[in-house]
């Protein structure tokens, strides 16, 4: 094992050999479930196994013979061991978490009676507020595509469209002509667990991605391109890596440093919604979040904003 800084929370993890056969063939039952019946991708799926094999080599070495088997007791000890190795909150978090849906999952079966992830409790988490870019700011960003060529007329559309409908990068990458419906004024999305949701295309969206579709694509079609709506220079649909490199160039071009990230479009798309006076759940079902709580956070964007605002204008705020 490799040395590391004391104190310093572990983020890259060392390699886990096999879980033990009596708990591997419950993780890989498990994995198979989530994967077809809820729908979960598979790079989700191999994170739950990783997170799964470390827990169950801590547990059998600590006396557990199988899952079914495993006390609260031994998952503390194993909470403890996690804390001691300096991973970090988030990471205890989530391996928690994926030993909670498994021991949840057993429990609904009727390998186990109880659930002793129950009465655990994970790391307290910080949860910082998401990074967002102002209105101007925005305007600044989606006015940096300037000329008529099939590559600034591609990069206008896909930064409108990831504005206006608060995509996430893979699902802007990986739309297809099929699933934009300029007529009516929407986008029909595939995301996370292959959920499908249908987002409301705007105005000026709408308006470049129709302009890049009947002046700029055409340009950039080659002989085995597919129905992908955003391709690249040599006609495939456009990795997720190079939208990066898109908007951080336009980000640069508008005077906005280094900083803007592709999800801060998205960001910035669910906080102005919401300073507009747009209802949270709204807000929501357009960015597919499945739960509310992960929606609220933008509440809490909002309320710094007023605060700031209110701290630096109120007369009563300034110091004597």
């Amino acid at each position: 094992m490799k040395t590391r800084s004391e104190g310093k929370p572990r983020e890259k993890e060392d390699p886990m050999p096999p879980a033990p056969p009596a708990f591997a063939d419950e993780i890989d039952r498990y994995l198979s479930y989530v994967e077809l019946e809820r729908g979960l991708s598979r790079n989700t799926a191999s994170s739950y196994e990783s997170d799964l094999r470390q827990a169950a080599h801590f547990l059998s070495k600590h006396g557990a013979a199988t899952w079914p088997k495993v006390t609260a007791t031994q998952l503390t000890a194993w909470l403890h061991w996690l804390s001691d190795e300096k991973f970090s909150p988030s990471s205890q978090a989530r391996k928690l978490s994926a030993v909670r849906m498994l021991f949840r999952h057993l429990k609904k079966e009727g390998a186990r009676s109880d659930d002793p992830t129950e009465l655990l409790s994970g790391p307290k988490l910080r949860r910082k507020l998401p990074q967002t870019l102002s209105a101007k700011d925005m305007e600044k960003l989606l006015a940096s595509p300037i000329g008529g060529d099939a590559y600034a007329l591609r990069d206008r559309a896909m930064l409108e469209l990831f504005y206006s409908s608060g995509l996430r990068i893979s699902e802007l990458s990986g739309l297809t002509l099929q699933q934009v419906d300029l007529e009516n004024g929407f986008v029909r999305v595939f995301g996370k667990g292959s959920k499908e949701r249908v987002v409301p295309l705007g105005g000026r969206a709408g308006e470049a991605v129709a302009v890049y579709l009947s002046s700029g694509r055409g340009r950039l079609v080659k002989a085995r391109t597919g129905s992908e709506l955003f391709i690249s220079e040599r006609g495939k649909a456009i990795s997720r890596k190079t939208v990066w490199v898109i908007v951080k160039k336009y980000a640069l071009a508008a005077g906005l440093g280094k900083s803007v990230k592709p999800h801060l479009l998205r960001h910035s798309f669910a906080t102005h919604l919401l300073g507009g006076g747009a209802d949270l759940r709204a807000i929501q079902e357009m960015l597919g979040h499945a739960s509310i709580g992960t929606t609220q956070i933008y509440t809490a964007v909002e309320n710094s904003r007023l605060l700031d605002q209110h701290a630096k204008h109120h007369p009563r705020n300034r110091a004597k």
